[in-house]
This record gives structure tokens, C-alpha cells and sequence, in this order.
């Protein structure tokens, strides 16, 4: 129904081949309308003589106007495969089919009848001949066909059927049906063909339009050799690419071509001998990279090539498409050196470090020997960071990677694995001491200070290091044995060496039990403070606290402040906890007297990591206490990670109306620049200073003096730590400390002994004094 035109179906492009069938009407038009005319003067002969003239004239005329429309209306169609094809079109095509149909039937019904018999056999047989014309001549519409059969057939049958004719009607049926049958092949044949064919042509022109934008593309072309290897048909953008015109290139040996002078020389490219041999071998390749010379400059060219064969499948010689890939593989190559080397250093990264550690490792199985990797960290390294900034810090890396370079020996290697961790390979380790030998070079060079952008720096270097195969077989295991080797060498103060031992994995795995446990601990209210008292120096009254937090595991028992406090700066975890101590310090200073204040100390993590002063205000709201009771303890420390978000969140504590306290003042990185942009309430003083100043030593006495004597001009309190003994304290009213903190008047204390204090008789007696 479908080729018929009768149904559109809804899979398949039928508008398509709607238009190639009722296109292919225009194409034979010429040679139905001949055959028509031919069957018309055939038919006037015959029925000349039995019919009357005018009779004749008349059909002659109305056949002749019938043709000329289906003519014209055929022509219009030719263009039908080219555009939509209206169902207008279809319909008047049709119609044209069944009026030609009809004025054909009219010699058979018109005339018939008047004319003897062996004349209607004649004239039916031109129509026969008509109709099977039109089986072949528009075969591509088999309706119009199956239309003029039913009409003029039937119209021959009745005409026999009327005469009494009764096998002659049974012979025009199995005509009729015989046409019909084979106009409708016939259609589906063609239908097909012109389908096959389009297709074909449609593919020709898909292949010689990429052909043509392959030629004309900027980085590819296409070349062809004969069966002597010589180029022939040489493209332009081949010539282009080989800096050649094209005629001078056409019959030069391929390879002679693109070997350029190494030719002559006989110093051809492996990749180029390898191409050659494929060709000699009529052996297909497919992007092979060949290095090649044009013009004298040594380029990368990608090709591609097969045999071409001729019908009988003898070799005619080659063809192939070829790009220059230089740009490409000079990137590649690039990528691939920042695959295994460190851009700011130069040295090798952590990749290639573990290619080389493999490598020693093997060797040393195979020989009985010993390799060694040494874990290197910079001490001090973030402080200058901090102070200087990254870009110095930057150049500082570079300064100690050539240092290292100059410590390697021959076999061995150092890498940098980010930040200020660099590692080294020593590939023979067998000799007695070797590692610590090295390990105490490279700490002794690093340690020689450095001169950048007019700054004079000093870092130190603690180094861990492992032995293989002994402790470690694999370099996932040797490294990590290394690494804890490192830390412990960090945790023992840094600036060391030390060696890897079996112990390490049991402080490990004691740190992460630690870790989990600690993760868990406010969750199982497992932390608790103690608060140790701050006296002051004349009245000896009770005018603070310092709340110290204290963990009781369940797991591990008392766990040391010293052991995990540092733990949960690491992880992180001193946030939630240093919150937690804040709001339950200032909770339990509302049961103390309005003029004692608590004291409470935070970690960088704590104050630079969050938006502290908002938790400040939490804590102060939460539990109603005055802003003015609620000192904030910090360290140096905090102004070199980041000195300037340590100003304004102290400004922010400040304006809250809090006080802030410098602890350990001397210790560390000590600047006047702090106690000038900061407002401090106190100074403390760290222990080691009391106790060298009460053992004469004068050193400590002259910084105790220097202190007092500075926070007395920027109105700061002082607070000497660690007083233990009468004389000592006795030696701190005499440098002029105004507060006093250490165990001569109190270790730290759980809440009720701190709070019991205020009850006491000799608590109310000082008070009466005071």
C-alpha cells in the first residue's frame, strides 16, 4: 500500500521516496507520449472504415488534450526528489491516470461493438501492448499503471463477455492480472534500485567532500607511492608540509624524501628504518610516529599507510594519510617531564622517587646488599612562609634542593614530594654508618644559612630514614617506615636523624588508638577542667583562674595535656574541644566572686581556623557572664601562621570587652611588633625565666626586669609562672610581677576545690585585709 502511494507509514523517509517515485514520471515522459501517439494512429487505422470519421476525429482530439495535460503535469514533477511533494500532486496525477484510462477504454466500449470481431481483437491488442509499455515505462508509480489495466482491461473483457467471447474474456483477466502483477514488481525493483543508487551517490559525494577538507585542512595530508617506493600524485598540502613544490617532488624515492641530509649521511632515524622496513614488507601501519627532516629542521610527522591493489590484487604500490604532530609531541613531552619532575625544584617528584626506590630495592635482593631511603622535613620552614611570604619561601625550596643535588653521590637521588618534604635514595647502603653519615651531612649543610632577596634565613632539617630489605621489602613499607622514623625525629625538637626501629609502629598504632578514642571523647563527657589559681603579688588574694583541661579516658585512662593536646591540634579536633572548655569554663566562673576572672587558653587552630569572637559572644550569652571576667590566653605562635587575621580577631575579643593575655612571652619568636599592635591585659612570664632568675642566673633576671618594666610604660599586667618556693616568690614581688601563678599557692584543682576556696577562713581573712 505503501509503494502505491495509498499509505504514508510513519517509520522510514517515505516523503523522500514519495518524491523519487513521481520524479522518475518526467524522465519517460517523452517515451510514453510516443507510445501513446503510435497506439492512437494504430487504433484510427484499424477502426477507419467501421466508425464514423467525425467520431474518430472527436477521440483523436480528446486523447490529444489528455496527453498534452499528462505531459505538462509529468515535466512539472521532475524536481520532485528535490522537494516536499504536495498529496495535491499525487491526487491530480492520479486523475490524469484514470481520464487517460478512460478515453482509452473508448475504442474497446465506444467502438467495440460496430466493428468485427478480428478488429476488436486487434485494436486489443495495441491497447495490450499500451498497457504493458506502461507497466515498463512507469514503473515507479505502479498505481497509475494498475489504474489505466483495471479501466481499459476491464473495459476489453466486457467488450468480449458482450460478443459471447467467453475464453477471450477469461485470456484479457489473466492479462489484466499478469500486468498488475508485474507493475508492482517491477515497482518495488525500481524503488529499490533508485534507493541503492542515491545511496551510492550520496556516499561518492560524503568521501569526496571529506576527501576535499582533508586536503584542505591545516595539519594533514594524504601521499601515494608506487611499486619503486617513489611518491607520485603528490597533493598540495603534502608539498606544503614537505616545503617542496609539487613538481619536484613527484618521483623522489618516500623516504629519501623525508630523511632529508641524515640520507646522504646514512645516520637515518630508528623510527624512519622502521617505516622503511613496514613499506618493504607491504605491511599496513597505522599512526606511526617517524622523525623526520624538512628543510633541515628535525620534525615529527604521524603516518598511515596500506597497499593499494589493483582488481586482480596484484601491489601498485602505497597510500596513507600523514600529519606533523611536532607541536604535540613536543607538549607530550613536556607533560612527561612534569610527570615525574617538581616545577619549582627541578627535581625529580614522588613518582619517579618510587621508580628509583623499586629499582634500588631489587638490587639490593639480587646482591645481598642494603639501599636506604631517607624522609627529609624542613624545620622553622612555615615561620618563614608566615613572616616573608611564599614567594620568598619559594625561592628558599630552590636554594635547599641545589644543596641537596651537591650532597648526592653517583648512584644516588634525592626528590621533593611537596611542601618542604623531600626525600633521598641511597641505592648502597651496605656500608657501616652510611645513612647516618649521610643523614648528619645533609642537616649540617641545610642548616648554613641562606641569603634571599637581602634576607639572612636559617631553617633546620629533621630526617628520618629506613633500610632495605631489612626494614621493609616493598617501597610502600619502606617509606612508611621512614615516615615514622621522621616523625619521631620531629617530635624529639627536630634538627636530628633518626632511625627507623620496630618500636615506631607501636607509638603509631598508640597514636591512632589515641585518635579514635579522642574522637569519641566529648561524646562520652570524658574531658573535665581543672582550674589553678592566679594570686595577686601583695595581697596574695585569689584574683583568677587558668582553666586547664584534663582527659580521662576510658580506654587509656589519664591521658597527659602534652601527649594529646598536640593530637588534637593535628587532627583538628581542638576546635570542638577548645569550645567546649570556653563554655563550661565560663559556666563555672559564675560561682566564683564578680572580681575573679577565668582565664582560658586557644590554640591558632581555634582562633584562625573559625569565627572565634562569634563563639566568644556564645559562650558569654550562653552562661551570662561578663565580658570583662573572661580573659583569652594565646601564644606567639598565632601571629606567625597569619598575623594579620590574628590582629582582627583579637581587636574583635577586645571590643567585646575581654582581656587578652601573651603566653610564654620569650620563648619564642618574641616581637615588640605584637605589644604595639595589640592591646594585652598581661604579659606572662614563662616559668624557665623564674626559676633561672631565682638561681642567680642573670640573664633571666635582666629579661624579667626588661618585661616589667615594658608592660608597666603600656599599662600590661605581668603574671610570673612556675612559682614553687618562698624564694621564689618572694624574688618575682622584688622584680615587680603583679601576679603570681604556680604551685606554691595552688596545683590545679577540680570546681569544687576551686569554688571551696572562696569559703575558707584564710580566703575571708585576706579579704578583710585587703
Amino acid at each position: 500500500m505503501a509503494l502505491l502511494g495509498l499509505v504514508d507509514p510513519k517509520d522510514g523517509d517515505w516523503v523522500r521516496l514519495r518524491g523519487m517515485q513521481y520524479s522518475s514520471l518526467a524522465q519517460a515522459t517523452k517515451s510514453r507520449l510516443a507510445c501513446q501517439v503510435a497506439a492512437g494512429i494504430g487504433v484510427v487505422a484499424l477502426a477507419w472504415g467501421g466508425i464514423p470519421p467525425l467520431a474518430l476525429a472527436a477521440w483523436v482530439l480528446l486523447l490529444g488534450l489528455t496527453l498534452w495535460r499528462s505531459h505538462n503535469h509529468d515535466m512539472a514533477l521532475s524536481d520532485a526528489d528535490m522537494r516536499t511533494l504536495a498529496r495535491s500532486e499525487i491526487r491530480a496525477q492520479r486523475l490524469r491516470s484514470l481520464v487517460n484510462a478512460l478515453v482509452w477504454s473508448i475504442p474497446l466500449v465506444g467502438f467495440g461493438p460496430f466493428l468485427a470481431f478480428h478488429v476488436q481483437l486487434e485494436i486489443w491488442a495495441v491497447l495490450s501492448i499500451l498497457m504493458t509499455a506502461s507497466a515498463a515505462l512507469a514503473a515507479a508509480v505502479p498505481l497509475g499503471t494498475l489504474i489505466f489495466t483495471a479501466i481499459v482491461g476491464g473495459s476489453a473483457t466486457g467488450l468480449f463477455l458482450y460478443s459471447g467471447h467467453w475464453g477471450m474474456s477469461l485470456i484479457t483477466g489473466a492479462f489484466i492480472l499478469t500486468v498488475a502483477i508485474g507493475a508492482t514488481e517491477g515497482a518495488r525493483r525500481h524503488m529499490a534500485a533508485r534507493i541503492a543508487e542515491t545511496g551510492l551517490v550520496e556516499k561518492e559525494e560524503v568521501v569526496s567532500l571529506l576527501l576535499r577538507e582533508y586536503e584542505e585542512g591545516d595539519a594533514d595530508w594524504l601521499w601515494q607511492i608506487d611499486t619503486a617506493r617513489r611518491v607520485r600524485s603528490v597533493s598540495p598540502r603534502f608539498a606544503f608540509a614537505l616545503e617542496r613544490d609539487a613538481a619536484s617532488v613527484s618521483g623522489t624515492p618516500f623516504i629519501e624524501l623525508i630523511a632529508g641530509a641524515s640520507w646522504q649521511s646514512g645516520d637515518i632515524a630508528p623510527s624512519l628504518r622502521d617505516l622503511a622496513d613496514r613499506i618493504k614488507r607491504k605491511e599496513s601501519f597505522s599512526n606511526l610516529a617517524v622523525q623526520v627532516n624538512i628543510a633541515g629542521q628535525q620534525r615529527w610527522w604521524e603516518l598511515s599507510g596500506t597497499p593499494k591493489l589493483d582488481d586482480d590484487g596484484n601491489f601498485e604500490g602505497f597510500r596513507g594519510v600523514g600529519s606533523d604532530v611536532t607541536e604535540a609531541r613536543e607538549n607530550s613531552d613536556k607533560i612527561a617531564h612534569l610527570a615525574r619532575y617538581d616545577t619549582l625544584t627541578g627535581l625529580p617528584n614522588r613518582t619517579q622517587l618510587n621508580e628509583s626506590l623499586s629499582d634500588a630495592l631489587a638490587w639490593a635482593a639480587q646482591f645481598r646488599a642494603r639501599c636506604a631511603v631517607l624522609m627529609i622535613d624542613l624545620d622553622r620552614f612555615k615561620a618563614v612562609n608566615d613572616t616573608l611570604g611564599h614567594q620568598v619561601g619559594d625561592q628558599l625550596l630552590a636554594r635547599v634542593s641545589q644543596r641537596l643535588r651537591q650532597e648526592m653521590g653517583e648512584h644516588d637521588m634525592c626528590a621533593r614530594l611537596g611542601g618542604d618534604e623531600f626525600a633521598v635514595v641511597l641505592r648502597d647502603a651496605s656500608a657501616s654508618k652510611h645513612v647516618e653519615t649521610t643523614a648528619k651531612r645533609i642537616i649540617e649543610r641545610l642548616a648554613e644559612p641562606y641569603l634571599v632577596d637581602n634576607h639572612t634565613l636559617y631553617v633546620g632539617a629533621s630526617i628520618g630514614s629506613a633500610l632495605g630489605p631489612r626494614d621493609g621489602e616493598t617501597v610502600e613499607t619502606l617509606m612508611r617506615n621512614a615516615d615514622l622514623a621522621l616523625h619521631q625525629a620531629k617530635d624529639l625538637g627536630g634538627n636530628a636523624h633518626k632511625a627507623y626501629e620496630p618500636a615506631l609502629h607501636a607509638l603509631a598504632e598508640e597514636r591512632r588508638q589515641l585518635e579514635v578514642s579522642l574522637r569519641a571523647a566529648l561524646e562520652k563527657k570524658e574531658f573535665v577542667l581543672h582550674y589553678q589559681p592566679v594570686v595577686d603579688a601583695g595581697t596574695e588574694g585569689v584574683v583568677s583562674f587558668e582553666a586547664l583541661v584534663r582527659w580521662n579516658s576510658k580506654e587509656h585512662g589519664f591521658v597527659s595535656p602534652a601527649k594529646f593536646i598536640p593530637l588534637a591540634e593535628d587532627t583538628r579536633l581542638i576546635v570542638p574541644i577548645g569550645e567546649w572548655v570556653l563554655n563550661e569554663a565560663c559556666r563555672e566562673a559564675m560561682n566564683w566572686p564578680e572580681h575573679v576572672r577565668i582565664a582560658v587558653n586557644v590554640s591558632g587552630e581555634q582562633l584562625l581556623g573559625t569565627d572565634f569572637s562569634a563563639s566568644v559572644v556564645a559562650a558569654l550569652a550562653a552562661t551570662g557572664l561578663p565580658a570583662h571576667r573572661l580573659e583569652i590566653e594565646v601564644t606567639e605562635s598565632i601571629f606567625l601562621r597569619d598575623a594579620t587575621k590574628a590582629h582582627k580577631e583579637l581587636e574583635k575579643i577586645l571590643a567585646l570587652g575581654c582581656g587578652i593575655a601573651l603566653d610564654d612571652f620569650g620563648t619564642g619568636y618574641s616581637s615588640l611588633g605584637y605589644l604595639r599592635k595589640v592591646r594585652f591585659s598581661t604579659i606572662k612570664v614563662d616559668r624557665s625565666f623564674v626559676q633561672g632568675a631565682a638561681a642567680g642566673n642573670p640573664e633571666s633576671l635582666a629579661i624579667i626586669r626588661a618585661v616589667v618594666a615594658m608592660a608597666d610604660s603600656l599599662e600590661m599586667s605581668t603574671t610570673a609562672e612556675g612559682a614553687e618556693t618562698e624564694r621564689e616568690v618572694e624574688m618575682i614581688r622584688e622584680l615587680g610581677c603583679r601576679k603570681i601563678q604556680g604551685y606554691f599557692f595552688g596545683r590545679p584543682m577540680a570546681a569544687g576545690d576551686a569554688k571551696a576556696l572562696f569559703s575558707s577562713r584564710h580566703y575571708l581573712a585576706r579579704q578583710q585585709v585587703a
